[in-house]
């Protein structure tokens, strides 16, 4: 069990912004104005336990900033739409509150002129238990009813992608389904399943061709599972883990089992449950992906799962985690990472006329007793991105070196 005071400082610091020491005068960059932005894309992550008691401040937060230019917005929400297990069954005890937390999230929708795009996570597939598929698809289902639109919903079926979306002639969306890579019970592949990809490999493949063929371009990659993460997910634990196990199922659950608790953590961090970094099946699909990413620039790969904000800087391959749509848990400082912060908010992307990408971090100002209040930028940066010229066949293969 780690009793180190630099732990103990990392659990309070973690309530408050950190920035790596090159970045702590982010706030006096030259703010881009409306008129220079050629697209802009709001990723939400994890936006699965709304408010239903008045105003929800992070729903309230992503209408105001997609109005503010429309139809050149985009909005993704990366996953874990609903919980605390998708949308059951309509007999199934949890399925009245699990419907209302999914329609506060779509009424943001109507009318919206711009484009809506939700990703599944491991709740949305049952918690990634065997039945899963079939609350994946319910959950399709219901959404592309309700905002009546064909491809609100991505990859569909439950494929593991990828799908690829032009949000402008120099901007490219791709969105894959990483919750498949993980899945218990079906996992959709082939033409059984209407999916493009008919293996592991040949997903992979897929993904790199698209690399390929756009790298005169900027790649924005959307999905649940982050590559990097400095917090649960990515093997990052507290004292209060190590005491307190249980409070990871429940965040009231402090029932103290010191020195026998640390075996959870431990666990946690070298085998790994499904959804953590160190299970095998995650750590395949982590190692393909970044063997693809290696190869390329111009990289900006955004996912939710933790529930904090954070954003890794790799030259010009840009990881994001915007993980905290309607919770928030511990991040560690520093590591990898130029940006973390356990607060509720999301990441804003401006894809600029002059080629320039900015970032910034928006959060609701929460006031106790008042709702939420004007908005704040915690972070804002221009990520580095170079033009590509061709660099002819770089065909991908599974012996590729991975990270």
């Amino acid at each position: 069990m780690n009793l180190n005071p630099r732990h103990l400082r990392d659990r309070w610091r973690s309530k408050h912004p950190y920035y790596r020491k090159s970045d702590r005068n982010w706030y006096k960059s030259v703010v881009p104005t409306p008129d220079d932005i050629a697209h802009s894309v709001l990723l939400i992550g994890d936006a699965g336990a709304p408010s239903l008691e008045g105003d929800d401040p992070v729903l309230n937060l992503i209408e105001q900033q997609m109005r503010l230019c429309e139809r050149d917005t985009t909005v993704i929400f990366l996953g874990d739409n609903v919980y605390p297990r998708g949308l059951p069954p309509e007999d199934h005890r949890l399925r009245e509150i699990s419907e209302r937390r999914l329609r506060a999230q779509l009424d943001v929708f109507k009318d919206f002129a711009g484009h809506v795009y939700f990703l599944s996570g491991n709740h949305d597939w049952n918690k990634g238990r065997i039945d899963g598929y079939a609350y994946l698809l319910r959950q399709e289902e219901y959404v592309k009813n309700y905002l009546q639109r064909a491809d609100a919903y991505l990859p569909e079926n439950g494929c593991p992608g990828p799908v690829l979306i032009d949000l402008t002639p120099d901007v490219l969306l791709i969105i894959i389904n990483t919750q498949w890579w993980v899945q218990r019970g079906i996992r959709p592949i082939g033409e059984r399943y209407h999916c493009e990809a008919q293996s592991e490999e040949h997903f992979l493949g897929l993904l790199n061709e698209a690399f390929e063929q756009n790298q005169h371009r900027k790649i924005l990659v959307a999905a649940h599972h982050p590559l990097y993460s400095n917090a649960l997910h990515g093997g990052n634990f507290t004292v209060k883990h190590h005491l307190f196990p249980l409070t990871a199922a429940h965040k009231k659950l402090y029932i103290p089992l010191p020195f026998a608790g640390s075996l959870y953590p431990l666990y946690r961090k070298f085998f790994g449950a499904s959804e953590d970094m160190a299970h095998p099946r995650y750590r395949r699909m982590r190692n393909g992906l970044l063997a693809i990413f290696k190869r390329h620039r111009n990289l900006i790969y955004a996912a939710g799962h933790d529930h904090n904000l954070q954003y890794i800087d790799k030259k010009t391959r840009h990881y994001i985690v915007s993980g905290s749509g309607s919770k928030t848990s511990f991040v560690h400082q520093g590591g990898r990472a130029t940006f973390t912060h356990a607060h509720q908010g999301f990441f804003r992307l401006d894809f600029l006329h002059n080629d320039e990408v900015w970032m910034s971090v928006l959060e609701p100002e929460l006031r106790p007793g008042e709702g939420a209040g004007e908005p704040m930028v915690t972070f804002r940066k221009r990520l580095e991105m170079e033009k590509m010229a061709s660099m002819g066949p770089n065909r991908y293969s599974p012996a590729m070196e991975s990270f």
